[in-house]
């Protein structure tokens, strides 16, 4: 293997020494238009609405982990949306990006130190996250070049006596749903190849498919978490929308490498899509 550059790194010291405690948000699509709208919701009103229940639960977290397609317009603005919904915290966000994003945009808004681009997060004495960016441009299917492998492998070699969670947008494994499974990591195999040969991965940490899912694969623990705007419905063959509330997932590591996990939705009907849709 190729020795290639070391990831950006970040420790966080966590606010206590055993559980660390992250707060996964994804795909919120948001506007520079504070008016904008995804089949029928306004982005913003959604991700300010799922903040304001976090903020009102009072669960204490000690990082943000956001999983892509924050921004659904592109632009500038549209990221520093969401830094500024985040301001009121002072724990840092790791943010990754999705399909719909626009890096440049995305890695040059740093509004606030809470912000944190970094795809190496020690957390504490036994946690390690890596954030990998699954990103193709233009394209809503995702894919991870050789150096992002070469990397993967090098980090895990590198730390093998934490437990490690890895996140990335795209959905690693097959969902049963035809027209969301077109759009997956297409080269999922050479991923899955890599973390084989390191027992000490506990999970992977996902986006992109709007809806909740918790199984297993090869030992590893898959989670995928809501929209913090409009949700597909499982198992469709065709584009489907579901009615199921904007959503957001705590996330409990503990020293001994258990997850105890639990995805929070708003209640109400507020934020409810045009469930005649059949894309966007």
């Amino acid at each position: 293997m190729k020795r290639v550059t070391d990831l950006p790194t970040y420790s966080l010291l966590p606010q206590h020494p055993d559980n660390v405690i992250l707060l996964q948000l994804t795909d919120p699509h948001l506007f520079a238009d504070a008016t904008g709208s995804l089949l029928g919701i306004n982005t913003l009103d959604s991700y300010h609405a799922v903040l304001d229940a976090v903020k009102a639960s009072n669960n204490r977290f000690d990082a943000i982990v956001a999983t892509g397609d924050i921004s659904q317009d592109h632009s500038a603005h549209s990221y520093q949306r969401f830094a500024q919904g985040l301001s009121s915290w002072s724990v840092p966000c790791f943010w990754l990006p999705g399909n719909h994003d626009h890096q440049p945009n995305m890695h040059n808004i740093h509004p606030s130190s809470t912000i944190q681009p970094h795809q190496e997060i020690l957390i504490g004495d036994h946690w390690l996250v890596i954030l990998l960016d699954s990103q193709v441009p233009s394209s809503p299917y995702g894919f991870l070049n050789q150096d992002q492998l070469d990397r993967l492998a090098q980090t895990l070699q590198k730390y093998p006596d934490r437990h490690v969670l890895i996140s990335l947008h795209h959905h690693p494994i097959l969902i049963g749903s035809r027209w969301l499974d077109q759009h997956c990591l297409k080269n999922s195999d050479a991923l899955w190849d890599v973390v084989s040969h390191y027992s000490n991965v506990r999970s992977m940490l996902f986006g992109h498919i709007h809806q909740t899912v918790d199984c297993y694969h090869q030992d590893i623990r898959l989670l995928a978490t809501p929209s913090t705007c409009i949700q597909f419905k499982p198992s469709s063959d065709d584009f489907s929308l579901d009615s199921l509330n904007p959503g957001w997932r705590y996330l409990e590591l503990t020293p001994t490498g258990e997850i105890y996990t639990q995805v929070h939705r708003l209640d109400g009907n507020e934020f409810l899509p045009e469930l005649d849709s059949t894309g966007y």
